[in-house]
């Protein structure tokens, strides 16, 4: 049987196909290509090209490579641009996820692994946060993640369907093994327009604000090293085909950087400064959020093996390192 990965051929969906095939899986990636590579699929991995949202494509994959569960990464996951494009995210995020889900529940699949984030907490009002907290997106973003966590839970209600649903904080670094990593152009994850800056793709980064009240001024978050997000998934793939029940937990490390502290690792890493640019905040953007990972430590064994900063930062740079060649 297959695991079906939908956005397979981008950055964390890449690194989830490498970890099913090196444990032996048969995988075929549904992914449309606007933001990942055809590249970052390796064979014997099949790619389909199309829109997860599209439901007749998605059963007619499943029906052929006979499906056992859906690991669903595609999506739109840029802060501002969900605050200037809200249709768009409600669309790529909301809609597709639940054609994504009735072409699920229609051909019987029974397990599915959703990629949701820690923007469903908003500003939360205690860190580190914890999976029931209230949740108070401030963003576009983070709704349109949240509605399919609400959608899921009222399928596995209705239907012999189990979920679990991954909230991320700031997925970071690449491969250790340097077999793909974040290849999108214009991408925004800041360790990596850090990493881009300091080896002159970009002429200068900027810092969106620093007058919030954390000790530097700059956001504080929370960065996973994308090997151990994806360990997570594995945790969570098995954890469900064993019979666990539907549920939530954060993926996180329980420690938080702020904006400032991230570019301060990134020049230890290249050995020196860059241009940094401070300017005003942006619309959407959280103060601080810091998992607490206790639930899914607990519950599914997961223990993270990368959780140091510098070492991500140092895996981030290695994959810029080797797309500039």
């Amino acid at each position: 049987m297959t695991v079906l990965v939908t956005g397979g051929a981008g950055y964390i969906g890449s690194h989830m196909v490498l970890a099913l095939l090196d444990a032996g899986d048969r995988v075929v990636v549904v992914d449309n290509l606007s933001t990942g590579f055809r590249s970052a699929v390796p064979p014997p991995a099949i790619l389909v090209e199309g829109n997860c949202g599209d439901q007749e494509l998605v059963e007619r994959v499943i029906g052929s490579h006979d499906v056992r569960a859906i690991i669903h990464f595609a999506g739109s996951i840029v802060v501002p641009d969900s605050v200037a494009d809200p249709l768009g995210y409600y669309l790529n995020n909301t809609v597709n996820s639940r054609a994504l889900m009735a072409a699920a529940v229609k051909t019987g699949v029974k397990n599915f692994i959703f990629s949701s984030t820690a923007a469903v907490y908003g500003n939360p009002t205690q860190i580190p946060v914890k999976e029931d907290a209230d949740l108070k997106p401030v963003s576009p973003y983070g709704t349109s993640k949240l509605m399919p966590e609400l959608m899921l839970a009222d399928t596995a209600f209705a239907h012999d369907f189990r979920y679990v649903a991954l909230r991320y904080f700031n997925v970071a670094g690449a491969d250790p093994a340097g077999r793909t990593g974040q290849s999108t152009p214009r991408a925004t994850h800041l360790i990596k327009v850090a990493c881009e800056t300091a080896l002159g793709k970009r002429a200068a980064m900027d810092v969106f604000g620093t007058d919030y009240a954390t000790p530097d001024g700059t956001c504080v978050r929370d960065y996973i090293h994308v090997s151990d997000l994806v360990a997570a998934h594995t945790a969570a793939l098995e954890y469900l085909e064993g019979g666990g029940a539907s549920d939530v937990f954060n993926c996180g490390y329980s420690s938080g950087y702020s904006v400032l502290e991230v570019i301060a690792a990134v020049k230890r890493a290249v050995g020196g400064p860059f241009p940094v640019n401070l300017g005003p905040r942006r619309p959407g953007d959280a103060e601080a959020i810091v998992a607490d990972s206790a639930k899914i430590r607990g519950r599914l064994g997961w223990e993270p093996k990368l959780a140091d900063l510098d070492l991500i930062v140092t895996h981030a740079l290695a994959w810029e390192r080797a797309l500039a060649r």
